[in-house]
Order: structure tokens, then C-alpha cells, then sequence
């Protein structure tokens, strides 16, 4: 009898304890008030905010495996070497690009991709094959409302060194009087039409007057950006960039047939809050 009463002690305070750390219960799986803060730190939203994106990413997660969609790792390197190609990278040295620019290791990043490349598949499957493709006259007044979205950088004034060694540019970036003969300093004005698309939304993310993250040169070395201004230009012209506003448009679309479909999938959803984030409570 004794055993038996402990034995219900036990389990009532180790329940107890599990339950404590759960936020969200969604259509049995587990969001735990951890996975909610760090939502909310990462995300900077409050804790409705930050739970309704988790919702949705359960969602997500569990439409993907109901769908029994899945992606190899043949097809997340693939998708890493194409992106690494394009930037004239080996693959080895755009994972050290990325850990430089985001702070993600190779294994983080490998992830990251695979999430990436389950939602397109995951999207596609609900979604692309029910937007229809926007007429001439949506798409013209869709650019006269939204022309503000179509400036974009045209010249990058810059500052690119170069070294070998990879304290050397830290050193640099410390302290912008540090002089080495193992620092090479080239001065560029770099036409965003002639550079690729990655290297325009790198340099774009940096600060003018600012350094830029240190990433491989593709030469076994590595190079710094020092921004000394960026030329941007407003695009006038529909032609110009017709086929950036359809796929914005269709973008728009998608993502309105997305949202749709994952709030009736929620409306009939077994979900359950638990409780709301301490920092919320607070």
C-alpha cells in the first residue's frame, strides 16, 4: 500500500513538473514555454505574437509530415552548392562565409536549409497551383501604389581588404588606424548590376560608414567591406521590373491563400495554451 502511495506521489509531481513546461499543446504535439521566450527574444514579439507563429509552425510541421513530405540531404547540398557556385564559393568556404555572417555552424545552417526547402515543397503542394498569375492592369496598379518597394541599391562605394589571415581583418575592423604589410586595401565602386544578387543583399544589410561581416575571398583568404555609401535609384519604369512586381504579387497571393488555409487548420485543430511566457506574466 505504502509503495502504491508513493508511487501516485511520484507521478503527481513529475506530471506536475511536465506540464509546467509546456506552453501549447498542438493537436498533440508539444510547444514548451522555452521554445515561446526564445520565440519571443528571437522574433521580438509579444507572447500572443510569438505563440501564434508557433502555432503555425507546428502546423506547418505536422501538414508536412501528414503529407508525408520530406527532403534528402542530397537536396540540401545541392541547394548549398548552387548557392555557394553562384557566389564563386567552394562549399566549404561559403559554410565559413555563413558562420561569419549569421554565426551558424555547418550543421545549424544544413538545417536551415532543409526548413527552407520542406516549406517551398510544403507551400507548393497548398498553394502554388491554385494562384492564378496577376493581368497587365493588376500588376501596373499594384506598381503605381507600391513604387516606394522598387528602389534599389545601384552603386556600392567600398573599401575591400584583404588578407590571408583572418585576425589580420579583425585587428582592422578594432581599430581602423591598424596597418599591415599583410593587409591588401582596394577602393571599388561596385555596380549592383554587375555583382551577384547575394553579394547585393550582403553589402545591402551592412550600415554606411560601417564594416561588413568577414567572409572567405574565394582565393583561400578573407576580405572585409567598409561601406563608404550606397547609391540608390527609384525605378520609374513598369517594364523595368514587371516581372518583380508579378512575383511579389504572386508572393502576396500564395501567402494569403497559406494564411487562410493554416487558420481553418487551426479553427479545427485540437489546441490547447497551457500557459502564457513568465515574461509575459511579468
Amino acid at each position: 500500500m505504502y509503495k502504491i502511495f508513493l508511487a501516485l506521489i511520484l507521478t503527481t509531481l513529475l506530471s506536475a513538473e511536465m506540464i509546467d513546461g509546456i506552453a501549447v499543446i498542438v493537436k498533440g504535439s508539444i510547444i514548451t514555454l522555452s521554445d515561446l521566450e526564445k520565440e519571443m527574444t528571437t522574433s521580438d514579439l509579444s507572447a500572443k505574437g510569438a505563440t501564434d507563429n508557433l502555432i503555425r509552425k507546428k502546423l506547418e510541421e505536422l501538414e508536412t509530415q501528414e503529407r508525408k513530405i520530406s527532403v534528402t540531404s542530397t537536396e540540401v547540398y545541392d541547394d548549398i552548392k548552387n548557392m555557394a557556385t553562384k557566389n564563386n564559393m567552394s562549399v566549404d568556404e561559403f559554410y565559413e562565409a555563413v558562420r561569419g555572417s549569421n554565426g551558424l555552424n555547418s550543421t545549424e545552417f544544413k538545417q536551415k536549409i532543409k526548413e527552407k526547402l520542406l516549406s517551398q515543397k510544403l507551400y507548393s503542394s497548398i498553394a502554388y497551383t491554385s494562384v492564378p498569375q496577376p493581368s497587365e492592369q493588376e500588376a501596373k496598379e499594384y506598381f503605381t501604389l507600391h513604387k516606394e518597394e522598387f528602389s534599389h541599391p545601384s552603386f556600392f562605394d567600398v573599401i575591400i581588404y584583404n588578407s590571408k589571415d583572418r585576425e589580420i581583418l579583425e585587428k582592422k575592423m578594432a581599430n581602423p588606424m591598424f596597418l599591415s604589410k599583410s593587409l591588401l586595401e582596394t577602393k571599388e565602386l561596385l555596380d549592383a548590376k554587375k555583382i551577384s544578387p547575394e553579394l547585393v543583399r550582403f553589402l545591402s544589410k551592412a550600415q554606411v560608414k560601417s564594416y561588413t561581416q568577414i567572409v572567405p575571398d574565394g582565393k583561400d583568404g578573407f576580405m572585409l567591406f567598409f561601406i563608404k555609401d550606397i547609391k540608390t535609384i527609384n525605378e520609374d519604369n513598369f517594364e523595368g521590373v514587371k516581372n518583380q512586381v508579378i512575383n511579389l504579387i504572386m508572393e502576396d497571393k500564395r501567402e494569403q491563400v497559406l494564411s487562410d488555409y493554416f487558420a481553418r487548420l487551426r479553427g479545427n485543430a485540437d489546441i490547447k495554451i497551457i500557459r502564457e511566457s513568465k515574461q509575459d506574466a511579468k
